[in-house]
């Protein structure tokens, strides 16, 4: 019979099956950290750029389907002035036109104060870092037309404007 000793063990064995395991489980790591880093450069360089501007230097948001009214929105004594455009972009009489606005944080939205003055439409500023959420109705009669826009104040690296009217080219046009 023999002794306890002499049996093997299997302690001591590396077993192929394990290591082929360690060794995929480090080759997936690598492709996972290169795939988010790969997202997050995507993502920061489509951030702000092709921000279409007005001929006041504000943003413009679009009211119409097919591109032919246009709000330019500027800041002006702490309000949002919103201002009609045509597709030439100039400017269009405020007639039956109707505006209503909110903001704040994402999901929290408050409704806004919106007034008609001087032939544009004034909103109260919303927080840096909020929306601004608008719905515009060409008429009472007019199905409504949103838009948004994010009111970020920080500095954008590449133009040094508020980054709600980045002046920086899209990240495809600057690739050519």
């Amino acid at each position: 019979m023999r002794e306890f000793s002499e049996y093997p063990t299997t302690r001591h064995v590396k077993h192929p099956i394990s290591l082929q395991n360690t060794q995929n489980t480090k080759h997936m790591k690598k492709h996972i950290i290169a795939l988010l880093c790969s997202l997050a450069i995507t993502i920061t360089g489509f951030a702000h750029s092709g921000v279409e501007k007005g001929p006041n230097g504000g943003r413009l948001l679009e009211f119409s389907k097919d591109e032919t009214l246009h709000g330019e929105v500027t800041v002006k004594d702490g309000k949002f002035v919103i201002e009609l455009l045509d597709k030439s972009h100039k400017a269009v009489a405020l007639g039956e036109q109707t505006l209503t606005a909110s903001g704040g944080p994402s999901g929290k939205a408050a409704k806004l104060a919106v007034e008609k003055k001087d032939g544009k439409f004034v909103i109260p500023v919303v927080k840096e870092g909020e929306w601004l959420i608008v719905q515009f109705k060409a008429d009472s009669k007019a199905k409504s037309i949103t838009a948004r826009l994010q009111y970020d104040t920080g500095a954008c690296d590449g133009c040094k404007k508020p980054e709600w009217l980045c002046e920086c080219p899209p990240a495809k046009d600057a690739k050519k």
